[in-house]
């Protein structure tokens, strides 16, 4: 998912402000205030750049995050312009009511509203306008704004008791609490929804808070032990990576909140101890935690906050200095907790922001796992999510500088924090000498990527290091240079040989795929901790639809970045292949899987169809419709995915000693054939066997029952990552 710059809804304002200075002001006083703001180039560039890249983000970029300040009388003039009417859409059974408490600050309330009409789709939602006595425009605000509740309160309630009252009146089953002083972003509704639907555990999800001058406010809440609070990022890119992936926080901010309705009622709203404002929020996230729910940070919904319009900043005077009173109150009443689970103010601070008392796992791979791509991406994709599941706080160090999406949305969706881009990059070894003391495991992919880190983690972590080849390159290479005789792969094998060996020996737990690597490493390290693990993980269970006999055509699946399956495809093609046809001349071969080589395309005809990638659901498809899945491979290493793929399809297999290598044959899943003259002789024979397919299908479900399970792969992974 491609992530964009935000675009924000003040633009309107900003524009119009700058043309009226135009026409209003001198020259002179105009070429004053421009250069105070830093913006004189963008003038001088022409108002058409702007148009064409928004003046927000231009903006953004001439001043480096510096905000631009309006006089006073001029924005005055502005304001009163008359506004567009808005119109929202009514709804009997809202899924969200947004409760937006207001005191005055028409024009914010106004911008507010219209943001939610803009960027709210795909959300059935209601609003309240919670009216605290306002003396303003607000009075008369249901004559630009319709389909909205307006609650008017006969005396000031304040902030507190303003929410708890309007709360009485909402119809949806989750109520969001929405500062007037806000501007939401595209999208920024569904994302904290759609947490809230796929986990009943949470109770609480707020949203990512940006300043208007595009520097991050709030990347979730933490608070220290003396009740003190840190609105983590504060200032910074929100666009980093450390900002951007779900996690639980300490609390989250009350301009932009969405909690369970049932939940709010059972614990009486806002703790009317905190009228007339602030730590309420704080609390009732305690609270919330308190009951057993989670408080989730989703950095996808984007809201941006004018702070400090309603009250001030100044804890001095006014309503904004009950939060030096409330602070006092909030200890007192969660002492005993803040002294259990809290860090003291500025410590540890990479623990307290977020999932505090989950155990730490780094996981390290080359990029992030495109796990619709390759077998290896989408085994350590079904491996963070066996670590999250066991209750794990994952995070992952790419060697590629950019996030791939939407590879890298959805693992971030998921609780991963991923660290990407340049400063990451130019710093690993920093940020691991920075934090390596504060994981428990880690978990390192591919030699070649590991033997860059393994010495820092051992300077610099105590955790334990549990070293993933994927595969036993060097054999798979030697293997190779017995059918090429090419010396590259030689020396290729001899230089995998020598890194894998040393990972082995500094490592404190070795997994492989497959009993013939595992065997092979117990025969070099005795010592060692060595396990066999499932290359592939399943929780549910496929039940083909169409029956084997109604099904034609054969099937190979694979990346085509990886030798051995070119070479498969190759081989099959050139003397296996044309038997077939000779027999069923109306079959075809489907060859599906990522960057097929130029000598694959040239195979495309009325029998072969090379597809290039494919979704995953074309894929199932393929597994659903084809009759056989053929896997002739002539070399390799390790457990074969697309074997144990199909055998989840439940699609019959005939593969090598290559391709069946390192797996169980008791449950006679498959056909074993070697690559010779008789490959093509046992497809053509199995093709027309439809008792012999349908045990064979059959006999899938037992394998991936006994070897590839979820629970299966917890109960190896659990020897040695304790939760």
């Amino acid at each position: 998912m491609e992530r964009k710059s935000i675009q924000y809804n003040n633009d309107e304002i900003i524009r119009s402000n700058l043309k009226l200075w135009c026409i209003t002001k001198p020259l002179r006083k105009f070429i004053a205030f421009v250069r105070q703001n830093k913006i004189l180039s963008l003038f001088a560039k022409g108002l058409l750049s702007i148009k064409r890249n928004g003046l927000s983000e231009t903006i953004k970029k001439v001043m480096n995050y510096r905000p631009i300040i309006f006089p006073k009388k001029l924005l005055v003039k502005f304001i009163h312009k008359p506004h567009k009417e808005l119109c929202f859409s009514l709804y009997e059974m809202p899924i969200v009511s947004i409760i937006i408490p207001v005191y005055n600050q028409f024009i914010y309330t106004y911008n507010c509203l219209k943001s939610i009409l803009e960027n709210s789709t795909n959300v059935k939602y209601e609003i309240l306008l919670a009216d605290d006595i306002s003396t303003d425009n607000t009075r008369t605000i249901d004559k630009i704004v319709k389909n909205i509740q307006i609650i008017r309160n006969k005396e000031r309630l304040r902030f507190l008791n303003n929410c708890n009252n309007a709360s009485k009146f909402a119809k949806g089953k989750y109520l969001l609490y929405l500062n007037n002083d806000t501007v939401v972003q595209k999208g920024w509704l569904f994302h904290l929804v759609k947490l809230m639907e796929q986990d009943e555990t949470i109770g609480l999800v707020g949203s990512k808070l940006i300043y208007p001058n595009g520097t991050l406010q709030e990347a979730g809440g933490i608070i220290w032990s003396d009740g003190s609070g840190h609105n983590y990022g504060n200032g910074f890119d929100p666009e980093k990576s450390e900002f951007n992936y779900v996690k639980d926080v300490d609390y989250i901010s009350g301009a932009s909140i969405l909690v369970r309705r049932a939940l709010w009622e059972n614990l009486g709203g806002f703790d009317d101890l905190f009228a007339p404002a602030y730590y309420e929020d704080t609390d009732l996230a305690f609270r919330i935690r308190e009951a057993g729910y989670r408080v989730v940070y989703q950095p996808a919904s984007v809201v941006v906050h004018f702070e400090g319009k309603s009250n001030g900043t100044d804890t001095n005077f006014g309503q904004k200095s009950y939060q030096i009173t409330n602070q006092k109150k909030f200890v007192e009443k969660w002492h005993s907790v803040l002294d259990r689970e809290y860090f003291p103010k500025g410590e540890k601070m990479f623990l307290a922001r977020g999932n505090r008392g989950k155990k730490l796992i780094l996981v390290i791979d080359r990029y992030v796992p495109q796990y619709d791509k390759d077998a290896g991406s989408r085994c350590t994709y079904m491996y963070i999510n066996l670590f999250l599941k066991l209750g794990l706080n994952v995070v992952f160090l790419s060697e590629e500088i950019n996030p791939l999406q939407p590879y890298t949305f959805n693992l971030q969706q998921m609780g991963v924090e991923i660290l990407y881009g340049k400063y990451y990059s130019d710093n690993r070894m920093t940020w691991i000498k920075e934090n390596g003391i504060f994981f428990d495991y880690i978990f390192t992919c591919r030699s070649h990527i590991s033997i860059k880190y393994i010495d820092y983690f051992r300077q610099y972590s105590n955790a334990k290091i549990i070293y993933y080849p994927h595969d036993l390159g060097y054999l798979r290479h030697y293997r190779q240079y017995e059918i090429t005789n090419n010396q590259k792969d030689l020396d290729t094998a001899k230089y995998l040989e020598k890194i894998e060996r040393e990972m082995a020996e500094k490592s404190d737990v070795i997994y492989v795929v497959g009993s013939y690597e595992r065997q092979h490493l117990i025969n070099l390290f005795p010592q060692k901790p060595i396990y066999n693990i499932p290359v592939y993980i399943y929780d549910k269970f496929n039940e083909y639809s169409i029956p084997l006999r109604e099904r034609k055509s054969l099937l190979f699946v694979g990346g085509f970045d990886h030798a051995p399956n070119e070479d498969a495809v190759l081989w099959f093609y050139e003397n296996a292949f044309s038997k077939i046809i000779a027999k069923y001349p109306d079959i075809k071969w489907y060859v599906v899987g990522s960057n097929p080589t130029k000598k694959m395309l040239a195979m495309n005809d009325k029998h072969i169809v090379i597809t290039g990638y494919v979704t995953e659901e074309k894929l199932k498809h393929y597994y659903n419709t084809c009759r056989i899945c053929v896997v002739p491979l002539r070399f390799g290493a390790g457990v074969k995915g697309k074997v144990i793929e199909a055998a989840y399809y439940m699609t019959p297999i005939i593969t090598t000693n290559i391709g069946a290598e390192g797996i169980s044959l008791e449950e006679d899943a498959f056909i074993v054939n070697p690559p010779d003259d008789t490959f093509a002789k046992a497809v053509i024979d199995l093709y027309a066997n439809e008792t012999r397919l349908e045990q064979l299908s059959q006999n899938c479900t037992k394998f991936i029952n006994s070897h590839f399970s979820i629970d299966h792969a917890i109960k190896i992974v659990k020897e040695e990552i304790k939760v």
